[in-house]
């Protein structure tokens, strides 16, 4: 019994010190990081990753609408899926789903078709 006490102990205090270790080492490289400008680098890649825009075919796909659909028609079918996805879906395809209808608001803008700058679906 006694050896068993032990070895829980033995078991514990490793894992502590090994997550002790673990974030004293990310510490250690944010503060190197920092100092050397790679920590606004990887910012900046991260910014530029997140920012990349889906196409406007990508768009439709997503929406399941046509090259002549109707804003409208755009909008209900924005409508249906953001919603589904928020009761029952996940928020990657929620996600998906908003930036496929920012890419097709900006499209019909240039057009002169679609919302107003005010709209926001």
């Amino acid at each position: 019994m006694a050896a068993r006490f032990i070895a829980q102990l033995v078991v514990m205090g490793s894992g502590l010190l090994i997550r002790a270790f673990a974030q004293a080492y990310r510490k250690a490289l944010q503060t190197d990081a920092s100092k050397t400008g790679a920590a606004q680098e990887a910012m900046q890649n991260t910014v530029r990753r997140a920012s990349k825009a889906i196409t406007e075919q990508e768009a439709r796909q997503i929406l399941g609408v046509t090259e002549n659909a109707a804003w409208e028609d755009i909008l209900k079918k924005y409508d249906i899926l953001f919603e589904r996805n928020a009761k029952q879906g996940s928020f990657y395809l929620q996600s998906k789903v908003h930036r496929a209808k920012e890419c097709l608001e900006a499209v019909y803008q240039n057009k002169g078709q679609g919302p107003s700058t005010g709209s926001t679906g």
